[in-house]
């Protein structure tokens, strides 16, 4: 006896489907505030790509090997060797960042002082959650220590990692989103006048992974 094939739930898949009546408007017009054409958008995507993927391949390279405390002689010299390489890194995503930001269109959206405040607020939201995780893990903590065989005697169970399970990452998230919508706002101050932002949300966006 034959079995059956089931039959598709609706349009017998997408064969049946007109893609020329699909509604492109919304993916047209956000397309239109992004010009993948610039350089420093590529720039900064490729760093924002690259960065993660450099330090998690070398940090399980060296908990596989150890090759890099050897080469070093000590694991916590190694560990500040990548971590300072991470930490320049982040100087040079935060910059190709900020250039593409700089030379993406403007959101009409955006051009009022509200949104521009509300991009201030999140991006001091972030900056919490990325410093107060720097203090509790330290240095070592925070850029692959356990990698290299450098552990904590206790699980950090203290603020924000009692709040939340990855403040680092959500705290980069928004200090980004917050720059980003500070950055598309029209109120943003032009080149040449005095920018926005603490020295300690600056310094926020270079520590975080």
């Amino acid at each position: 006896m034959q079995g059956q094939v089931a039959g598709y739930d609706c349009c017998e898949g997408f064969g049946n489907v007109d893609f020329d009546q699909a509604e492109l408007s919304v993916m047209t017009r956000l397309l239109g505030y992004i010009d993948v054409t610039d350089f420093s958008f590529v720039a900064a995507v490729l760093c924002i790509i690259f960065n993660p993927l450099f330090w998690n391949v070398v940090a399980r390279w060296e908990y596989k090997t150890r090759k890099l405390s050897r080469a070093f002689g000590s694991p916590y010299l190694a560990c500040y060797c990548l971590g300072t390489i991470v930490l320049l890194l982040n100087f040079l995503r935060s910059h190709c960042f900020t250039r593409a930001m700089s030379s993406q269109p403007k959101i009409e959206g955006l051009d009022c002082l509200g949104a521009y405040y509300v991009g201030l607020v999140i991006l001091g939201i972030g900056t919490i959650f990325v410093l107060s995780s720097f203090y509790a893990l330290g240095f070592i903590g925070t850029y692959l220590g356990d990698y290299f065989g450098i552990l904590k005697e206790a699980r950090v169970t203290t603020f924000p990692f009692s709040v939340l399970d990855n403040p680092m990452y959500w705290g980069s998230t928004a200090n980004y989103l917050g720059w980003s919508i500070m950055r598309w706002s029209r109120r943003f101050p032009v080149k040449g006048t005095r920018k926005p932002g603490t020295s300690t949300q600056l310094l926020s966006l270079q520590l975080q992974v």
